[in-house]
């Protein structure tokens, strides 16, 4: 962390001249990761039209994720926010972004660190803070995501809206953040849509979610195989499943387990092998929704009604919630192998006995 001056207040901000992000690439001798997933976007307008895309930035308090060699910085310089944190993993793009620090005096704070770890929750000032049901707080997140981190980063930050802790301590904090197009486009899915997923629904009953642009691959240094998506979200007021966020996760998880299957094929891996197909129809005749609808099929009131039954199922049988599919599913496979080996070995004492 590179701690600046007091913040100056002017009229209206202007970075200096500075030397291109392509000069700074060729300067630094920066060059994109691939394990890193990293892709540089160059062209200041694209930038530009991200920044956009979050609103009004003037006097604002933002958090940019992953900055890289700073295209994206400099376009939410030139906005007129009134403080800036920039969260960069990589210790290679610091010098450059150090430039920068230095081309807006008392505005850019530095934090070398990873963002799926970072503490956010005292990122800005105290008296930034909003109650939950006021207009979202001047505060914003931008990023544009190294498409490796991008879907576990907002499945977290979701968790963080529900639980209204992280950068969602200070209210509706609004996020607009680059995806790749597949993933922008599951976030946005309506039902039906192809695309519709776990991912629509966690991002949906959360938060309001707009699919604002997409970014041409060949815009970023190197061309990445896919198309990227600029998405906007805005924390709801009210989630519209009101249910702890692991419950609604574990429900949304069973459903979307077989896609391509009936929806009580999902749903039935959330009760033991002993009673399951008794539960599983309690749980869907309850719910009011139709075993043979597919799971992109299914609404957001539908998958409210799944998840308040099986809250109220998990509560008459506590040990419902903590039973997990899959390990069950280890430990009949294990069983099954003590059994073939002791099969075995029975065998093979009563050949050495003949």
């Amino acid at each position: 962390f590179w701690p600046m001056a007091a913040p100056g207040r002017a009229a209206a901000f202007r970075l200096p001249p500075l030397p291109t992000i392509g000069e700074i690439i060729k300067l630094f001798r920066l060059k994109a990761q691939r394990q890193l997933s990293q892709n540089f976007l160059l062209d200041l307008r694209l930038t530009d039209k991200i920044v956009k895309q979050a609103g009004e930035l003037k006097n604002a308090h933002v958090c940019e994720v992953g900055p890289g060699p700073g295209g994206i910085t400099r376009s939410i310089l030139s906005a007129g926010v009134e403080q800036l944190l920039l969260v960069e993993k990589d210790a290679r793009f610091i010098p450059g972004l150090q430039i920068l620090s230095e081309a807006a005096p008392g505005k850019v704070s530095i934090v070398h660190g990873d963002i799926l770890t970072y503490k956010m929750d005292k990122a800005f000032p105290k008296h930034l803070k909003r109650a939950w049901e006021d207009e979202p707080p001047d505060i914003h997140i931008i990023g544009n995501l190294p498409f490796s981190v991008s879907t576990p980063l907002i499945i977290k930050w979701l968790e963080n809206v529900s639980k209204k802790d992280g950068p969602f301590s200070y209210g509706r904090t609004q996020m607009t953040l680059t995806f790749q197009k597949e993933v922008g486009e599951r976030l946005t899915a309506n039902p039906g849509g192809n695309q519709r997923s776990r991912l629509s629904i966690m991002a949906q009953h959360l938060c309001s979610v707009e699919n604002c642009f997409v970014i041409p691959g060949q815009a970023f240094v190197p061309k990445p195989k896919v198309d990227v998506a600029v998405v906007h979200f805005t924390p709801l007021v009210q989630p519209k499943i009101q249910q702890p966020f692991e419950l609604v996760e574990k429900v949304v998880q069973s459903v979307f387990q077989f896609r391509r299957k009936y929806c009580f094929r999902g749903l039935e891996t959330l009760f033991p092998e002993n009673g399951r197909s008794k539960r599983t129809e309690q749980l869907m005749m309850t719910a009011n929704v139709d075993p043979t609808l597919r799971p992109f099929q299914l609404s957001m009131s539908q998958f409210r009604n799944l998840c308040n039954t099986y809250r109220k199922m998990c509560d008459e049988d506590p040990s419902l919630f903590v039973f997990n599919y899959r390990e069950e599913l280890k430990q009949k496979k294990r069983t099954r192998k003590l059994l073939k080996s002791t099969s075995q070995l029975e065998q093979t004492e009563e050949e050495d006995q003949l």
